[in-house]
């Protein structure tokens, strides 16, 4: 479920997004009108405990949607990460009852580690937010 597949409503202005990882989960807020992301705290935790993080983020800054990189190989196929972050798509939109925006991320973790951010996660996270955002009209 992409930008493109599935219209935005103009009045969803607040986003979150992760970069899924299955150890570490980059995180970063935006929003519609700066068009800009901001990278927040990478949240460093598996199965349930994750989830306990996202719901104090998701409660921190009440985004009207959530968006998530789904990376991809460079030819387009899926490989086992793709199918882990779909899943975590699922389990966002089953758990917080938030449309879910899926994001083609093919290259955020190269763009961000060339960044030279502190944080790659998190760097990738707003690589991710920036990329959705541009796709809005």
């Amino acid at each position: 479920m992409t930008s493109e597949a599935t219209p935005v409503p103009a009045h969803f202005q607040s986003f979150l997004a992760f970069d899924y990882g299955q150890k570490r989960t980059g995180v970063a807020t935006g929003n519609r009108l700066l068009g800009t992301a901001s990278p927040q705290p990478t949240i460093k935790a598996e199965g349930d405990a994750r989830f306990v993080q996202v719901a104090a983020r998701i409660k921190e800054w009440q985004p009207d949607a959530l968006v998530i990189g789904v990376p991809f190989h460079p030819d387009g196929a899926a490989h086992d990460n793709t199918r882990a972050a779909q899943k975590f798509a699922r389990q966002l939109r089953g758990r917080f009852n938030l449309p879910v925006y899926e994001v083609d991320e093919r290259y955020s973790t190269t763009e961000a580690l060339a960044s030279g951010a502190r944080d790659a996660d998190a760097a990738s996270a707003c690589i991710i937010l920036e990329q959705f955002l541009r796709s809005l009209p």
